[in-house]
């Protein structure tokens, strides 16, 4: 994801005068420079747990974007504010994103943004909810569909690492945020299994409960709908066969003792997934939204669905869920830095990105959303965006 946000800053961007690719592993940094061949972008060594290294390399710079697993970003968000410079991360896990917005009062005496969660879902999706959102008097409903896939399904789970499979396992085993009935409720991962249709040749796919993936959506819409949820989407099977390893506590983080050692289920499954999936093989990224309410200027009332369907880039080798994750990361970096949030503090994207101009990045760089609305005489008008 670092990769894909730095190809983003070199090829897609106006004004940007230079880019610095931190890791731990400074070879694996100076790799991402020379991967992508331009000038302007320079390899630095950097431990994220060294506070006073990564104040001072941020400093400099007009914002920082964290693409490193989800528990370092409270301490990136803080190091952010120390260097005064805007932040925003790739998110995942819903604790640590309220303790970065817990930092709002430093982020405006400082003068920058820390706008966390901006990756696919948790990310984009919100600026896509904000959006839709927008163009109805009265939003009913609200449903988010997102998922990162092979283009080849290959047993045993039909997936593939396409992101951190900390993070994978995180958004099965947390509970998920949701709005039932106007109140926002918590509900298990893994459960309330639903079946959708995507064009061939996807065909007939599954959905369920995931966390993470509303992020901040709950408290911004609360009292403005009645419902509203996101689930991720797999191939058929995908989630009986992942929630058996869940019930069988390979997923759970406490240590257990197997002949004199001591090792954490998740730990032993997470590596076991990197040896046993596949990787680095095209991959496509779906997403779906979907509205139900009274369009606003007497549009009727009925359902609107947003609908996306990325793929891998032969010609970057960037693969779906680079473009769709660090992609929009990178647009919202980019307008922070131009100072094109409504607000300054540690706030949710939904709240300070505006949503056109974020489509409108979005189809720049080949990521198309499609548009269809459903009246409730069941009359379909569809068309791109």
């Amino acid at each position: 994801m670092g990769l894909g946000a730095a190809y983003d800053l070199a090829h897609n961007s106006e004004g940007v005068e230079a880019v610095t690719v931190a890791d731990v592993d400074e070879a694996r940094a100076r790799a991402v420079a020379e991967t992508l061949g331009d000038a302007r972008v320079r390899p630095a060594r950097a431990d994220v747990s060294d506070h006073g290294r990564v104040v001072e390399l941020m400093r400099g710079h007009d914002v920082a974007i964290s693409c490193v697993t989800y528990f370092h970003n409270l301490a990136l968000a803080r190091a952010a504010v120390e260097a005064r410079t805007h932040f925003c991360d790739l998110g995942g896990n819903n604790a640590v994103v309220d303790a970065e917005l817990a930092l709002d009062p430093q982020a405006r005496a400082a003068g920058v943004n820390l706008v966390p969660d901006c990756g696919l879902a948790p990310g984009m999706v919100s600026v896509l909810a904000a959006h839709g959102a927008a163009r109805f008097a009265r939003l009913d409903e609200l449903h988010i569909r997102v998922g990162g896939l092979p283009e080849r399904p290959r047993p045993p789970l039909d997936y593939q690492i396409v992101f951190s499979v900390e993070g994978l396992i995180n958004e099965y085993v947390e509970r998920a945020r949701v709005i039932r009935g106007g109140r926002a409720v918590e509900v298990e991962s893994l459960t309330e299994l639903e079946s959708l249709d995507f064009p061939e040749p996807f065909g007939r796919m599954e959905a369920f409960q995931t966390s993470g993936g509303t992020s901040t959506l709950p408290e911004t819409f609360a009292g403005r709908v009645r419902e509203l949820d996101y689930k991720t989407i797999r191939y058929p099977g995908h989630c009986e066969r992942f929630r058996l390893l869940v019930d069988l506590g390979l997923a759970g983080g406490d240590p257990v003792e197997v002949d004199g050692a001591r090792v954490a289920p998740r730990r032993l499954l997470g590596e076991m997934l990197y040896r046993h999936l596949p990787a680095d093989e095209p991959d496509v990224v779906l997403i779906r939204l979907e509205f139900v309410g009274l369009l606003a200027e007497g549009g009727g009332a009925g359902r609107l669905r947003y609908d996306i369907i990325d793929r891998f880039d032969e010609r970057s080798g960037l693969s779906a869920m680079q473009r769709t994750t660090s992609f929009p990361a990178s647009v919202v970096a980019q307008m922070m830095a131009r100072g094109e949030t409504s607000v300054r503090g540690a706030v949710p994207q939904e709240r300070c990105i505006p949503p056109a101009a974020f489509v409108a990045a979005l189809a720049s760089r080949g990521i198309r959303l499609d548009e269809s609305f459903s009246e409730r005489d069941g009359e379909e008008e569809e068309r791109g965006v």
